[in-house]
């Protein structure tokens, strides 16, 4: 059931009648026609752009095209009213049995407001992908959230979604990795150590220590490097990603698939995603131009491999292989979205933190080279987020001495109230975290807001239960506070689709408020009005008010769930 998509169908079908009629001229492009809401509510229930976007290709007047459009619309029974306003706008006033059987729609449909825009096509969604060398911070619980609830969304939406997490777990960090962990492994062993500049001073590897005393014994005492890195690394890397799983978990978050970046190494993946590009004439061997701005210190022209990126979008080829044989960091990243375009996807969603923003377009332009352009790519970059105490900013956290871990935000907090406040921006703009004000009982927070309202209709149902009352499906809409919500509740397959379509799941969050917004006004005006109250002495009349609370409920569930929050039953 979706109102809009249903009124829309009614305007296209219209424009079709028109160019029967020879009103119109055929073979006009309809994908620009939209039916939304009025900017005020006032001029109706919703409002059409057709004429206004038909009135060019169709060489015509707007104003003529709206007039005899409205003719056609105001002869179906589902339209009370139609306005033609300004140059060739049309408002439309939708006949009261629809948002009756809107109500009852929601309350009988368990999927209201799902949708089958994916078409079931398979959509790749990859993030958090930290480095496996120790807990996840506060920014990779942005990028969790964010990549959770939009692979949720699009779940919701009709594609067919797969989770990705890419260990990083082929570079130089690991190493480093695995040298902090032997110096805790000594530690353990009771020598005094002490960590030299670049390694991993974090108590997190503590635990591994001790782990790696009780595999080894002192066995690796005194050892030279190349004896033991390649164990302790494997260890290390096992360690970290337990602790990693842990922290998502923990966060509500499950993956479908972890990728390690080492599997690409030594089995001929790089070699054959850049044969791939090789044969379609995309590699070559080059000089760079010199970067533009202040010229670093080190740089020198250089003949290199150079992957002709420029030919699918970029601003400036990249080098895949250096000087000395050596894969740079882009050869590895080409060969694992060649893997993903491999493996049958039809759009790969790649989230990133702010600062690899200069990866988008050499890494759209690789998965087009791949894909022949038949594989979508969009590149989501999350900003980071400023930890805050009652106004004041928080830098520290006591457990890892130097920066605040994912695990203190949802001990402090929750992880229902993290998720919900995480996607409260959208994910390109930076983000404040409060962790007080978070927890504030007032409007001003939405995740109370949000919770709020369900919490508020569970509690009617119960008292509902309790007084025996009968519940019907069939609502009582007559005041305008009643139609308000019910407009809205209409408005959430669209949502769904617009969200998805943009892959934005904080649009969401922004929905749910507005919703609860005008759910609690209608619960305040009914403190004045009884009229309005749920719970009346007829119990027809309540069950009849209840319909309308319930199916806000059944809406707020459902759109909780895309953010991966859990329904409050009550608030304490």
């Amino acid at each position: 059931m979706n109102l809009f998509a249903d009124i829309r169908a009614l305007v296209t079908g219209s424009l079709d009648t028109l160019v029967s009629e020879g009103v119109l001229p055929d073979g006009l492009d309809y994908a620009n026609v939209a039916v939304e809401p009025p900017r005020d509510s006032l001029h109706g229930d919703m409002a059409t752009n057709a004429a206004m976007v038909l009135a060019k290709p169709a060489k015509s007047n707007p104003r003529a095209i709206a007039e005899a459009l409205a003719v056609k619309l105001g002869a179906d029974p589902r339209i009370e009213s139609v306005d033609v306003a300004g140059p060739g706008f049309i408002n439309l006033r939708l006949a009261p049995a629809l948002w009756t059987g809107l109500v009852e729609g929601i309350l009988s449909d368990d999927a209201y407001g799902k949708s089958a825009l994916g078409a079931a096509k398979k959509v790749n969604v990859e993030f958090v992908s930290a480095n496996p060398t120790g807990p996840m911070h506060v920014g990779h619980t942005r990028g969790a959230v964010f990549g959770d609830a939009l692979a949720s969304l699009l779940d919701y939406a009709g594609y067919d979604v797969t989770r990705e997490y890419y260990i990083n777990d082929g570079g130089a960090q690991v190493d480093v990795l695995a040298r902090s962990a032997y110096l805790r492994y000594l530690e353990a062993l009771g020598q005094e150590v002490e960590f030299p500049e670049g390694t991993y001073p974090g108590d997190y590897l503590v635990q591994v220590g001790e782990a790696l005393k009780d595999k080894y014994g002192d066995s690796l005492v005194g050892k030279p490097e190349d004896d033991w890195i390649d164990d302790i690394r494997v260890f290390s890397i096992e360690a970290m990603m337990d602790m990693i799983r842990g922290d998502l978990k923990a966060l509500g978050v499950e993956m479908d698939k972890f990728y390690s970046e080492k599997s690409l190494y030594d089995t001929g993946l790089i070699e054959s995603a850049i044969e791939e590009l090789r044969s379609k004439d995309l590699i070559y061997r080059g000089t760079l131009e010199p970067p533009k701005g202040q010229m670093p210190e080190d740089w020198e022209a250089r003949e290199q491999t150079l992957f002709r990126s420029t030919a699918h979008g970029d601003d400036v080829d990249r080098p895949i292989q250096k000087s000395d044989g050596a894969w740079t960091y882009f050869a590895p990243d080409i060969a694992y979205h060649y893997d993903k375009v491999k493996r049958g996807y039809d759009e790969i969603i790649d989230i990133f933190g702010a600062d690899h923003g200069g990866y988008v377009k050499r890494m759209k332009a690789a998965v087009s080279a791949l894909s022949e352009g038949k594989v979508g790519c969009d590149i989501k970059l999350v900003q980071l987020v400023k930890l805050f105490r009652n106004g004041v900013p928080l830098k520290m956290s006591k457990r890892s001495g130097t920066f605040v871990t994912l695990r203190d935000v949802v001990e402090q907090v929750g992880a229902d109230v993290t998720r919900f406040v995480m996607l409260t921006r959208k994910n390109d703009a930076p983000l404040d975290f409060d962790f007080d004000k978070v927890l504030e009982q007032s409007k001003d927070n939405p995740v109370f807001y949000v919770q709020y309202a369900h919490a508020r209709v569970r509690s009617v149902l119960r008292k509902a239960e309790d007084q025996g009352i009968a519940l019907t499906d069939t609502p009582n809409l007559t005041d305008p506070a009643e139609l308000a919500v019910a407009k809205k509740l209409a408005d959430w397959p669209r949502q769904v689709e617009i969200a998805a379509k943009s892959h934005e799941p904080h649009r969401i969050a922004f929905y749910l408020y507005e919703l609860a917004s005008d759910f609690h006004a209608l619960w305040n005006k009914g403190n004045d009005n009884e009229g309005l109250r749920f719970l009346q002495e007829d119990h027809a009349a309540s069950a009849a008010k209840i319909a309308l609370p319930r199916a806000v409920a059944v809406v707020i569930s459902s759109g909780l769930g895309i953010l991966g929050v859990t329904p409050a039953e009550e608030m304490r």
